[in-house]
């Protein structure tokens, strides 16, 4: 198959891409890694006048480390990332995406815009409370995770707009954090997931529990459970009632690839086990320290 025709943009510094961004409007759309917008052009499910193609730009390639967290440029691709950031969660959720050939390619950014509420990145951003900034000719803008979502493949991007990095803040001290997802094959999105933080007090207490979870709900659903099990060891957490708080906060739909039902009670399971996995790694000696290293 073949992508309806387009006027390709090639710009080599960031002021060139917002200036063509601006020009074409609505009419636009980037090319980053080309993993997602590629075959939506090829199936014709998008038909963009305009390809604004940042390949070019060297300074979006950046994956920036400090001890608050992680700052990862628009052309930063999922393995680059995933080799340099030293986040926990990241790497984990990284591991599950797609194929290496894939994760080659990809953007972590990039994901973010896509907003599939399938997809392991955004839930990441969502749990972590982390940013998107968004640029234009008039400025720049930082955009949080419960507000970049706006729905089913759909982000906070206004035409003009270029997302230029995505922040993930650093985890807690005597964190621990997991991601736990089921797909019908490996590297297929999942039919339900979940990752999960605790983080613990210094008696070795919960003091802190919330959980993101993707494909049920047409944006990351992030469900915070500390009151179910803060101040109290994990050993003592009866984690099967918590896991059914967080199913009560899902609202699954049907498709063509598993029922609501089936959705419902994975994300239970999953929850349960993500949140005992989060809570062990907590409690092991060396821990989380603040850049999540």
């Amino acid at each position: 198959m073949k992508p309806p025709p387009f006027e390709h943009h090639a710009p080599r510094d960031l002021g060139e891409a917002l200036d063509v961004l601006a020009e074409v409007g609505p009419h636009g759309k980037v090319l980053a890694g080309g993993q997602s917008l590629i075959p939506m052009l090829n199936m014709r499910l998008a038909a963009p006048e305009h390809l604004v193609d940042i390949n070019r730009i060297a300074s979006l390639a950046t994956v920036d480390l400090s001890a608050e967290g992680v700052t990862v440029g628009a052309l930063a691709r999922h393995s680059q990332v995933e080799r340099q950031a030293g986040h926990p969660l990241l790497r984990q959720a990284l591991r599950l995406v797609a194929h290496p050939v894939i994760r080659n390619r990809g953007t972590v950014v990039g994901s973010l815009v896509h907003a599939d509420p399938a997809a392991e990145l955004p839930a990441v951003l969502a749990l972590l409370g982390g940013t998107v900034r968004l640029a234009r000719l008039e400025g720049s803008r930082e955009v949080g995770a419960a507000e970049f979502f706006v729905g089913p493949m759909e982000s906070a991007v206004q035409p003009g707009e270029l997302a230029v990095s995505a922040y993930f803040p650093s985890l807690p001290a005597r964190s621990g954090t997991a991601f736990r997802e089921v797909a019908r094959r490996h590297g297929d999105y999942a039919l339900a997931g979940v990752c999960a933080m605790v983080t613990l007090d210094d008696d070795l207490h919960i003091a802190a529990a919330r959980v993101a979870c993707v494909s049920v709900g047409p944006v990351p659903v992030v469900v915070d459970v500390g009151g179910l099990c803060e101040r109290r060891p994990a050993s003592t957490v009866d984690w099967a009632a918590v896991a059914q708080a967080v199913r009560e906060a899902t609202e699954p739909e049907d498709d063509i690839h598993a029922s609501a039902a089936y959705r419902l009670q994975l994300v239970g399971v999953l929850a349960e086990q993500a949140l005992k996995d989060a809570a062990r790694e907590a409690a092991r000696p060396w821990g989380s320290d603040p850049a999540g290293t």
